[in-house]
């Protein structure tokens, strides 16, 4: 997933357990750490800016984009966006 989630780091920074944090946050462990884990497919922004308040920070701290290093075409995108993004911005190939 090219979505970097970076709890566990700012966690570090402000000496805080998991249990804490989800406590303060208002979330059961077991969903902060599919959060923290990467596997989430979403979060609340009401979520979002309740970490943001307890860990004081902002949500570029905690969420980050990597690049997809998953193989194909490099694209980025599904049924061909890469080439209609690559086109729209001037990138050759294809």
């Amino acid at each position: 997933m090219p979505i970097a989630v970076d709890i566990d780091v700012m966690l570090a920074r402000r000496k805080m357990s998991v249990g804490e944090l989800a406590e303060r946050v208002g979330i059961t462990p077991a969903n902060l750490a599919v959060l923290k884990n990467g596997r989430a497919k979403a979060v609340r922004f009401t979520t979002l800016a309740a970490l943001c308040e307890v860990l004081e920070c902002q949500p570029g701290d905690l969420l980050r984009w990597e690049p997809d290093d998953g193989g194909g075409d490099g694209a980025g995108g599904r049924d061909g966006e890469g080439a209609v993004e690559r086109a729209a911005h001037g990138v050759p190939g294809g």
